[in-house]
């Protein structure tokens, strides 16, 4: 019996045998089957709520890596002197190290146009004279196949191109090369091939490699259902995060557009995460998680449930129960032009001001 028969079959058996059963026994059924599907949705929400649920570790705050993803305005001539004072005011005291500043969009090709950010060059060295301390690496972005018409990581001269556009970005005096190619599929070998040619020449100029990677598949092989379904690669497996991180100074986790409802789900997202996270990033790499501070709603985002703070809780609480000693470990606030200063105060005061010490965590 072919697939199309077999269906039309069982669907005539179970249409039979429902007109068979009296209306109680119909709504007794119906109940059953609605028990079964709501099951894992339940579970979910449970597991969730109880990875949200402890006290917050006291040493669970930053080490001094967190980062900030920058608009397009700091590199594009829209920014000046004064903005820049008013940058070092919003960055001191705080554990923020590293501007992702978007230098972007690449063309298609892998190539960059310099008429994007006339301005990169001023931008870089304003921070290195009058903020110390703070790197600045250059946010490089596109969209990528098949998804979408963009770039092809399979394509070996598109990678040739992305690896000279990373050289030409470094000299202009970026201290590193921040990649965000969306949506890469989980297990994409060309990735990675990709990331070894770009390390090569950011080793070799005394460099950082680092990239925003998507969440970790919550159930193993999440991700192959995702593709199946919607043909999108919204998660990685963690063993393809693991070949990523090991390849990366850096790994940024984008752990937001959850479309978890509420702030106590989208806090036991985000320890779940930490904690996939941390079993697999390598030590020397250092691990961000995102935090969203931006407002949206929509399918996969709803501002009220997705906070800095309630992502905070989750990190905090991920940490601490994974490996609190872990030194190279921050956060990554996206993104500057749209944080309000409530996200700003979450941050300071649920992550800064750190007592943190390795041999005391």
């Amino acid at each position: 019996m072919g697939l199309r028969s077999r269906a039309r079959w069982l669907t005539a058996a179970v249409a039979s045998g429902l007109r068979r059963l009296r209306p109680r026994r119909i709504a007794l059924v119906l109940l059953v089957i609605g028990c079964v599907l709501a099951t894992p949705i339940v579970a979910t929400g449970v597991f969730l709520r109880l990875e949200d649920a402890g006290t917050l570790p006291a040493a669970a705050r930053t080490r001094g890596n967190d980062a900030l993803w920058l608009g397009h305005a700091w590199v594009d001539g829209r920014k000046d002197d004064a903005d820049i004072t008013r940058l070092g005011i919003l960055l001191a005291g705080t554990g923020i190290k590293d501007l992702y500043v978007h230098t972007g969009p690449l063309e298609n090709d892998g190539t960059l146009s310099a008429e994007l950010a006339p301005k990169a060059r001023w931008f870089v060295d304003a921070v290195h004279s009058r903020l110390p301390g703070i790197r600045v690496q250059s946010w490089l972005g596109d969209l990528v196949e098949p998804e979408f018409d963009g770039l092809d990581t399979a394509d070996p001269v598109t990678r040739d191109h992305l690896t000279a556009t990373a050289a030409g970005v470094l000299d202009l005096g970026f201290d590193g090369i921040h990649f965000d190619l969306e949506p890469i599929r989980s297990g994409s070998p060309g990735f990675l091939t990709l990331l070894d040619q770009v390390r090569a020449v950011t080793t070799s100029r005394h460099a950082l490699l680092s990239v925003s990677a998507p969440v970790i598949d919550p159930f193993p092989g999440l991700h192959s259902v995702g593709l199946v379904l919607f043909d999108h690669g919204k998660w990685w497996a963690q063993a393809y995060f693991a070949q990523v991180a090991r390849r990366v100074d850096q790994i940024a986790v984008m752990s937001y557009d959850t479309a978890m409802p509420t702030s106590s789900l989208y806090g036991g997202y985000l320890a779940q995460q930490t904690t996939l996270a941390l079993q697999v990033t390598p030590p020397g790499t250092e691990l961000l998680m995102g935090l969203p501070a931006f407002q949206a709603n929509d399918l996969g985002h709803r501002a009220a449930a997705e906070t800095v703070s309630a992502a905070l809780r989750g990190v905090r609480l991920g940490l601490g129960r994974t490996e609190p000693g872990r030194a190279d470990f921050g956060v990554a606030l996206y993104v500057d032009f749209t944080a309000t200063d409530q996200d700003w105060s979450d941050y300071r005061r649920d992550w800064g001001q750190s007592t943190f010490s390795p041999a005391t965590a």
